[in-house]
């Protein structure tokens, strides 16, 4: 059903990205950035792949991730970069213009791409993600989440964990946090079993050197584009309060917010059939 290849992006560093895409046409072409960043694109695959044949979907790994290049220079690891790179792929994949989903930290990319190559973006699917700062009191009260988030906290605070060993076992810890219906906990630590993580965005994060990849005033200038835009929530995502969904929905003519009850960050784990539903239904 995927195919995969290696798209070179870049020659002054040498960067390929790993690429795996589906059957379909290529005037229907789905370009999927996953989110981590040091994670790749096979936590995403379900529920996209029932898309395959009536759309084109492309999951790249970004720079330092799964299966594309690594080892560069920390200052080589940028929300800049990223975005050029994901350009130069669909050039590749003879996609003048795509769909455009952008899952957490990818969401934050995705916004990036639309505003530098708005000719490019069909339509655009933020998902997991917020186009919106989030508030520093955004879950002040929520004891639950607390409790769910400490398992995480030991493991970043761990001084013998490093690397791609660190990022993996944050996300392990962090299970419970970003699926909220216990049912699905089982499928999503097969998923992040399956998953190659790596620690090279992490060494820029801790020496305060990467970029933040929020984009300046995103919402008002999406709202420019007056590009179609899907903010697609899980109403009890610990990353990313749902509530900015709304708010950015009211902000942005052209955008509409689909918030999924019962569904976590993870939210295409937790309600994989109403999350693929609201996608394809935007997207037709």
């Amino acid at each position: 059903m995927f195919s995969m290849s290696t798209v070179p992006v870049s020659t002054e560093p040498v960067v390929e990205l790993f690429v795996t895409q589906s059957a379909g046409p290529s005037e229907r072409t789905l370009l999927v950035i996953h989110g981590g960043p040091d994670w790749d694109h096979t936590y995403l695959r379900e529920p996209l792949d029932r898309l395959a044949g009536r759309r084109r979907i492309v999951l790249p790994d970004l720079r330092g991730c799964g299966r594309s290049t690594r080892g560069l220079a920390s200052e080589q690891y940028t929300p800049a970069a990223a975005t050029g790179d994901l350009a130069v792929v669909l050039d590749a994949l003879d996609s003048a213009q795509a769909d455009v989903l952008g899952f957490s930290y990818g969401g934050l990319i995705a916004q990036r791409f639309a505003l530098e190559f708005p000719e490019r973006v069909r339509r655009l699917v933020i998902a997991s993600s917020s186009v919106l700062p989030v508030p520093g009191n955004a879950f002040e009260g929520w004891h639950e989440r607390t409790e769910r988030l400490a398992a995480e906290n030991v493991v970043w605070s761990d001084p013998a964990l490093s690397g791609a060993e660190l990022t993996r076992a944050a996300a392990v810890a962090s299970a419970s946090t970003n699926v909220w219906r216990a049912q699905v906990l089982p499928d999503y630590l097969d998923r992040l079993a399956g998953i190659q993580f790596s620690g090279e965005w992490l060494r820029p994060w801790k020496a305060g050197m990467l970029p933040d990849p929020r984009p300046a005033d995103a919402a008002q200038r999406l709202a420019s584009l007056g590009l179609p835009l899907l903010l697609l929530h899980g109403r009890q995502d610990m990353i990313f309060p749902a509530s900015l969904a709304d708010e950015t929905a009211g902000l942005i003519p052209s955008a509409r917010a689909v918030i999924l009850e019962e569904a976590g960050h993870m939210a295409h784990i937790d309600q994989p059939g109403a999350w693929l539903e609201a996608v394809n239904d935007f997207l037709t």
